[in-house]
C-alpha cells in the first residue's frame, strides 16, 4: 500500500528562513521537492556526497576488524580531521598485507632451502676466503653422474622427490662441465628463515592488534562524522531546492508530507506563523512514495526496490508480488528437506550467528522462503531427493494429499504451473485495468477493458462449457456477445476522438502483440515445473550415487564415502536450486507480471528532511 501524501508550499521571509528550516528538520516529516537543476552542478555538495561514500567504505572496512563481542567507543564526537583518519586505516591494512606478502615469500624460500640443511654461512664464507669456489646444483636422479664426485669434488647433500641436490668444492681455475641446474643459496639457512618467518608472524599479529584497536577507537567517531556530514548534505539540498523571490527577500519551498504527519506539521507552521498552502498532489508533481505494508509483505519490499519503486498514484505491487514470489520460489525448490535447511540458515542469519554481508537483513525472508519450500515440497512429495510418494515408510494418509498423477496425459504439476501462470497474468491485467482507469480515466482505457473482457470472458465461457454449465448453443451466443463487445473496445473505441480507421489499425497491431505475447508469457511459467523437477532428479541422482558407494556390505570407509557424497551433493544441489529459485520467480514477476499489469517502477521513496 502507498501512504497518501499532501503537497505543501511555503513562503518565508529570508531572515526567518534558517530558523524555519531548523523547525522543519525538527519536525522530521517533510520530504523536500528537489529541483531538477542545481544540485548535480554544486561542487561543494558533490564533494560532501563523495566524502560520505568514503566514510561509509572506511566504516565497513573497520567493522571487519572489530573483535568478536567488542563494540566501538562512542564519544559522540566527530574526528578533528576526518580525511586524515580515513587515510590512516588503508595505510595500516596495506602495511599488514605487505608483511603477509613478505611472510609468504620467506616461507617459500624456507621450503626451498630445507633440502640444503642448516649450514653455517660463516663457514661457507671461510671456505671462499681460502680460495675455494662452491657451486650448488640440482638434477634428476637418473641424470646424476657419479664421476662428478671425483672429477669435480661433488658432494650429495640431499635426495628429495626424485631429485638430487649436490655441491661442488673446487678452486676457481677448475672449469666445471656439469649437466645440472645451478642454484643460488640464500644467505640464511632453513632454520634462520624459519626464525625470520616467526618474526614476521609476530609483526603481523601486532598489526592485527593495531587494526582492532583502531576499529574500537575510531569507528564511533566515523559514524558521527557520517551523521553530521549527511545532515549537512540534507541542509544544502534543501537550500539548493529553495526558490528566491522578490529580490531574494522571500524564499519559496515545496515538499510532501504523509497524511498521518500533517497534523503535527500544521501545528508547528501555525505556531511559527509561516505562510503555507496544503493540497493533494497531482500526477505531474513527482510525489515520493511511502510504502505501508504488514510484516509479511514488508519482507518482500527489497524485491520491489530491485525493479523500481512505484510512482505516486500507481499501485504498490509488493502485496501481490510477496505471496506469488513465495509460491514460485517454493515450486522451483520443490524439496521439503531443502526447506528445512533454508529455515535453519535464515534463523541463524537473523540472529547474526551466520554473518554474510550479502544476506544482511534477509534472515526473516530466507526463513519464510524456507517454510514455503517445506510446505510445497511436502505436497510435491520430495524430501532430499527421495520420492515420498513411492517410499514404503510414508503412511498412505500422507500420500493421499500429495500432488501426483496426470491431467489428460500431462503431468499434473506441469498443468498446475500453467494454470498458475494464467491466473497470475489475468490478475495482472485486472490490476492494470483498475489502476489505469483510476489514474487516467475510463475513456483512455477502453481497449484495456476490451482485452480483459475478451480473455476473462473466453476463459470463463470455456470452463462453463467443459463443465456442462453452458450448453453448446448458450456457449456460442455468449462467445459472440463477449467477442462483439470486446472488438468494439479494442478496434473502434481504443482511442476516443481519433479516426476509426487509425483505431482499427492500432487494434490489429495490438492484437498481434497480445496474441504472441500472452502465449509466450503463459509458457514461461513451465519453468516452475521444470526447475523443481530438475532439482529433485539431481538430488535423487546423488542419493543413488551414495548408495552405489555404500554397496551391499558397507564398512567404515563406504559409510564415510556415502555420507560425504550426500553432504557435498545435496549442498551443491541446494545452492544451484536456490539460485534458480530466486532468479526465475524474479523474472516471472518483473517481466510477465509487471508487463501485463502496466507497472513502471519509476518512482522514488519518501525521505524526510530530519535529524
Amino acid at each position: 500500500m502507498i501512504t497518501k501524501m499532501k503537497k505543501y508550499t511555503f513562503l518565508v521571509f529570508h531572515r526567518d528562513y534558517e530558523h524555519f528550516l531548523e523547525q522543519l528538520r525538527e519536525a522530521g516529516v517533510l520530504h523536500v521537492a528537489e529541483k531538477a537543476t542545481g544540485i548535480a552542478d554544486n561542487d561543494s555538495l558533490q564533494q560532501q556526497i563523495q566524502l560520505t561514500g568514503r566514510i561509509r567504505k572506511t566504516i565497513s572496512s573497520a567493522e571487519q576488524y572489530l573483535p568478536e563481542g567488542s563494540a566501538p567507543v562512542n564519544t559522540g564526537n566527530a574526528p578533528a580531521d576526518t580525511e586524515a583518519l580515513i587515510a590512516e586505516l588503508p595505510q595500516i591494512i596495506a602495511e599488514k598485507q605487505q608483511l603477509a606478502e613478505f611472510l609468504n615469500a620467506v616461507q617459500k624460500e624456507q621450503k626451498r632451502m630445507q633440502v640444503w640443511g642448516n649450514f653455517s654461512v660463516d663457514k661457507l664464507k671461510a671456505l671462499q676466503a681460502e680460495g675455494y669456489d662452491l657451486q650448488y646444483y640440482v638434477c634428476p636422479k637418473n641424470k646424476f653422474n657419479a664421476e662428478w664426485e671425483t672429477e669435480y669434488n661433488a658432494f650429495v647433500v640431499a635426495e628429495d622427490g626424485g631429485l638430487i641436490y649436490f655441491v661442488t668444492i673446487n678452486k676457481p681455475a677448475v672449469q666445471e662441465q656439469i649437466d645440472a641446474e645451478q642454484v643460488q643459496l640464500n644467505s640464511h639457512n632453513a632454520q634462520q628463515l624459519e626464525a625470520d618467518a616467526e618474526g614476521l608472524k609476530g609483526l603481523i599479529a601486532a598489526k592485527q592488534a593495531q587494526l582492532e584497536a583502531w576499529a574500537i577507537a575510531h569507528t564511533g567517531e566515523l559514524e558521527e562524522a557520517e551523521r553530521q556530514n549527511n545532515q549537512s548534505i540534507d541542509w544544502k539540498r534543501v537550500a539548493l531546492s529553495t526558490t528566491q523571490l522578490a529580490d531574494d527577500t522571500l524564499c519559496l519551498l515545496e515538499g510532501f508530507c504523509p497524511i498521518d504527519g500533517t497534523e503535527e506539521l500544521d501545528k508547528m507552521l501555525d505556531q511559527e506563523h509561516i505562510f503555507y498552502t496544503s493540497e493533494d498532489p497531482t500526477e505531474e508533481d513527482n510525489t515520493p512514495v511511502k510504502l505501508r505494508n504488514n510484516w509479511f509483505t514488508r519482507m518482500f519490499e527489497c524485491l520491489t526496490g530491485m525493479y523500481g519503486w512505484p510512482v505516486y498514484g500507481e499501485f504498490d505491487p509488493t502485496p501481490i508480488l510477496a505471496p506469488f514470489f513465495l509460491l514460485f520460489f517454493a515450486l522451483c525448490m520443490g524439496d521439503a528437506g531443502y526447506g528445512i535447511l533454508l529455515i535453519i540458515f535464515g534463523i541463524l542469519t537473523a540472529r547474526k550467528v551466520i554473518n554474510i554481508e550479502m544476506f544482511e537483513g534477509l534472515g526473516p525472508l530466507i526463513t519464510t522462503l524456507g517454510i514455503g519450500t517445506l510446505v510445497v515440497g511436502f505436497f510435491l512429495g520430495t524430501f532430499f531427493g527421495i520420492d515420498l510418494y513411492t517410499a514404503s515408510w510414508v503412511p498412505d494418509s500422507l500420500k493421499s494429499v500429495m500432488i501426483k498423477g496426470d491431467v489428460a496425459g500431462f503431468d499434473i504439476q506441469m498443468v498446475m504451473a500453467l494454470c498458475i501462470g494464467v491466473f497470475h497474468i489475468c490478475l495482472a491485467m485486472i490490476i492494470k485495468a483498475i489502476c489505469y482507469t483510476k489514474r487516467f480515466g475510463f475513456k483512455q482505457n477502453i481497449s484495456t477493458w476490451g482485452w480483459l473482457l475478451l480473455i476473462l470472458g473466453a476463459l470463463a465461457t470455456g470452463i462453463f462449457a467443459l463443465t456442462d454449465v453452458f450448453s453448446p448453443e448458450v456457449t456460442k451466443w455468449v462467445l459472440i456477445a463477449v467477442g462483439s463487445v470486446s472488438a468494439l473496445g479494442i478496434y473502434i473505441f481504443n482511442t476516443p476522438g481519433r479516426n476509426p480507421l487509425i483505431n482499427i489499425g492500432a487494434g490489429l497491431w495490438d492484437t498481434y502483440n497480445m496474441a504472441t505475447g500472452i502465449l509466450g508469457d503463459v509458457l514461461s511459467y513451465i519453468r516452475l515445473y521444470a526447475l523443481g523437477l530438475a532439482g529433485g532428479m539431481l538430488g535423487a541422482a546423488f542419493n543413488s550415487l551414495g548408495l552405489m558407494v555404500l554397496g551391499e556390505n558397507p564398512n567404515v570407509g563406504t559409510w564415510l564415502g556415502f555420507i560425504a557424497i550426500l553432504i557435498v551433493g545435496h549442498l551443491l544441489n541446494l545452492c544451484m536450486s536456490a539460485l534458480g529459485a530466486f532468479v526465475h520467480p524474479l523474472r516471472l514477476s518483473f517481466v510477465e507480471y509487471f508487463k501485463n499489469s502496466g507497472y513502471e517502477g519509476k518512482g522514488h521513496l519518501y525521505k524526510p528532511f530530519a535529524k
